[in-house]
């Protein structure tokens, strides 16, 4: 799950981070409200881990503005306001999950688990774009009905791409679920395993977003 975790206190921030990534997560890490309004665009959080208390601003304030514009997603707050009063702000803000530091990183990975059930669903295992068909948990794709074989990697990308059909995923994110796979990494490896990918579905079947990522044409 690609995580954006807004949090100012060096030390926790990065604890928080380094366990979502051990955890299997993509993170986006912001220090302040500007970082965060740039990586709701850029990298497309699915789940937000919010502090209330910023240099820049109020995480509430932040998801306030999320809520009156429709964005939906699933968020936890993260503070040390343990006041009853601040609970049931956070909540009526529209956070669907309120934990006050300091907590154990177990926890939170179980409160991330139990918000995602609720909110999200369970993960897509199948997917459909134009003339491509692809089974996310046996790692098979089909275009125009003929099976088409892909090597682990090629699948990686592919299925990031293909659980947001029509919507942008970052080359960031493409280059860390690549990384997650070990083995040598090179600096162009995105671009080789998309170029591999367009070769078996067809070069229209993934278009580039320049400065931004790629997208499978929905």
């Amino acid at each position: 799950m690609r995580i954006l975790l807004l949090e100012d206190d060096p030390g926790l921030g990065r604890g928080v981070a380094e366990y979502l990534r051990l955890s299997g997560h993509q993170v986006a890490w912001a220090t302040r409200i500007a970082q965060a309004e740039d990586e709701l665009h850029g990298f497309l959080p699915e789940l937000l881990l919010l502090d209330l208390s910023l240099p820049d601003g109020s995480g509430l304030d932040f998801l306030g503005a999320l809520r009156r514009h429709g964005d939906q997603r699933p968020a936890i707050i993260l503070t040390a306001r343990d006041q009853v009063r601040d609970r049931i702000a956070g909540l009526n803000t529209g956070a669907d999950d309120y934990l006050v530091k300091p907590f154990d990183l177990a926890e939170l990975g179980a409160r991330i688990a139990s918000v995602a059930r609720r909110t999200l669903g369970p993960p897509r295992t199948t997917c459909h774009a134009g003339a491509v068909s692809l089974d996310l948990a046996e790692g098979h794709a089909v275009v125009a009905g003929q099976p088409v074989q892909m090597t682990g990697r090629e699948m990686a990308v592919l299925a990031l791409l293909a659980r947001r059909p029509g919507h942008a995923v970052t080359r960031a994110s493409i280059e860390e679920a690549l990384r997650d796979l070990g083995g040598d990494f090179e600096s162009n490896a995105v671009e080789v395993y998309v170029g591999r990918i367009r070769r078996k579905l067809g070069h229209d079947a993934i278009e580039t977003l320049r400065g931004i990522g790629y997208r499978l044409r929905p």
